[in-house]
This record gives structure tokens, sequence and C-alpha cells, in this order.
């Protein structure tokens, strides 16, 4: 009964990358002045919310000084963010499934840069939007570093099974 419920579920590993390459895609899908309104609204909420934790006391126009200085980083910040939490989603079940190593990280990268490369094609039919490879470039580093994510956190949680695994062979 175990394996069969195993053998069910583990398809729907898949199912969260499939909902955050949905909500990337809905992203895109957004007119340039949408997204940038949005980008610019959590511009502020960072300069605001860190102006506090500091204790400063900035004017309005200090504000968006600010804001105006931080707004593309926090969008590329945004795109390494969004393929990072992808690369994390696609590339754990593949884990899971027995995929280890190098061709873990092929076949993750391959899926998460293909979807990066789609998601900026995609943005090429929508109104204010474009696309651009320089875009690719700063997922991939998300994507890269959610693969090694998940390699080494998988590899950590695995290391007691194979200090077993070791002194049982040492034994016989």
């Amino acid at each position: 009964m175990k394996r069969i419920i195993i053998l069910l579920l583990k398809p729907l590993s898949f199912l969260p990358a499939i909902l955050i390459l949905y909500i990337i895609f809905m992203l895109s899908a957004q007119p340039g002045h949408v997204s940038s309104d949005l980008s610019h609204k959590v511009s502020h909420k960072v300069v605001t919310v860190t102006a506090k934790l500091l204790d400063k006391d900035l004017s309005h126009d200090q504000i968006n000084h600010y804001v105006t200085r931080i707004h593309m980083p926090i969008r590329k910040l945004a795109h390494v963010s969004a393929y990072f939490i992808l690369a994390i989603a696609v590339s754990f079940p593949f884990y899971v499934y027995g995929l280890r190593g190098f061709p873990l990280m092929l076949v993750a990268g391959f899926i998460c840069v293909g979807a990066a490369a789609l998601d900026e094609y995609h943005q090429s039919f929508v109104a204010g939007r474009g696309p651009s490879v320089r875009d690719v470039m700063i997922d991939s580093i998300g994507i890269f570093c959610g693969i090694m994510t998940v390699r080494i956190i998988c590899w950590s949680a695995l290391a007691g099974s194979r200090r077993r695994a070791l002194k049982k062979a040492r034994k016989r």
C-alpha cells in the first residue's frame, strides 16, 4: 500500500514547479507600466522599512531619491529570486527520482533556462515589454544557486545514511 501511495504522490511533486511557472508567466503578462508600478511599490516599501529600522527620518524627496536608485536592482533581484525558487521546485523532485550530480544540473538547468528564455519571448508580445537576453542571464544566476542549494541540502541530509551504509559495509 505504501508503494502505491508513493507511486501516486511522486508525480505530484512537480506541482510546485508548475505553479511557480504559472506565477512567473502571469507576472510577465503584465503590461510594462503595471510591472514597473509593482516594482516601484516594492522599492518604496524597502526604503521606508529600512529607514524605520535604521531610525532615519527621511523626507519625501529623499525617499523618492532612494527608490529611484534601487528600483532597477529590485527588479533584477526579483528575477534572481523567482528563478531560484523555480530551480528548487524543479530540482528537488528530480533528486527524489534519483537524478543526482551533474545530470541533475543539466536537466533542471535546461528546463529552467528554457523557461526563462520562453518567458522573455512571451514578453515580446506584451505591451511595454520586450525580450532581454540579459534577463535570461540574470535568471540563470538564480537557477544555478537554486540547483546548488538542492544539491547541498539533499547531500547533507543523506550524509547520515551514507555513514551508516559505510559502517555496514566495513562490518562485512
